[in-house]
């Protein structure tokens, strides 16, 4: 995880640090080793590299399929660098075409790693915490990893849907107790789960599945 550490500390962690001045309330509860899930709703881009910041583990995330599918230099730079911070591939459309990514990690919890999602599936940007999907709650069950929910505030003013830049703005990240699930029943406990991240988050829940942003 050189590539990981480089990027972090050298490269994007100051700058971002700098523009978000994350205030993070309930470190503790992620674990300092072992497994873990760390379940976040998702309103920017940025938003997974504030959860990068802000974990004193390295974290792994599932990264859409996009990604790593680009032509060219810049497709080439794009896929090297998701592949250099440990992003595993997924593609969006769900069900067993995503199965691999899931597999995938799995496999890093079994190892004792982090990884993190945004069960949302993508961005949103009305203010609300939409119903997640199952994959998460899937793959602690499997491996009887903690799931731990997590708020994201205010990033969505850093960096604004449909902006491609971010802006200065003090962001909260507020961290939840783990969670623990048996997986008996998977839509309840993603319907839950979600309900935890709307109340850390202050924002209202909403049962339904959000618009797919293509960005």
């Amino acid at each position: 995880m050189w590539w990981y550490r480089f990027f972090k500390h050298v490269v994007i962690g100051p700058a971002l640090r700098l523009a978000c001045r994350p205030r993070v309330v309930g470190a503790e509860h992620i674990p300092t080793r072992g497994p873990a899930v760390l379940a976040a709703n998702h309103s920017a881009v940025v938003d997974s590299l504030l959860l990068c910041l802000v974990s004193r583990r390295p974290v792994h995330f599932l990264a859409k399929q996009e990604y790593f599918d680009g032509a060219g230099a810049t497709g080439r730079a794009r896929r090297w660098f998701f592949s250099a911070v440990g992003q595993i591939p997924v593609d969006r459309d769900g069900g067993d075409r995503a199965g691999a990514a899931l597999d995938a990690a799995a496999a890093l919890l079994a190892d004792g790693h982090l990884w993190a999602v945004h069960p949302e599936g993508t961005r949103c940007a009305d203010g609300a915490v939409h119903r997640g999907h199952t994959g998460a709650i899937r793959v602690a069950a499997a491996t009887g990893a903690p799931v731990i929910p997590i708020a994201l505030r205010g990033t969505d003013r850093v960096n604004p849907p449909g902006s491609a830049w971010c802006r200065p703005h003090r962001v909260s990240v507020v961290i939840g107790r783990p969670l623990e699930f048996t997986g008996t029943d998977v839509r309840a406990d993603t319907d839950r789960l979600m309900g935890e991240i709307s109340i850390l988050a202050g924002q209202p829940y909403v049962d339904a599945y959000a618009t797919r942003s293509r960005r």
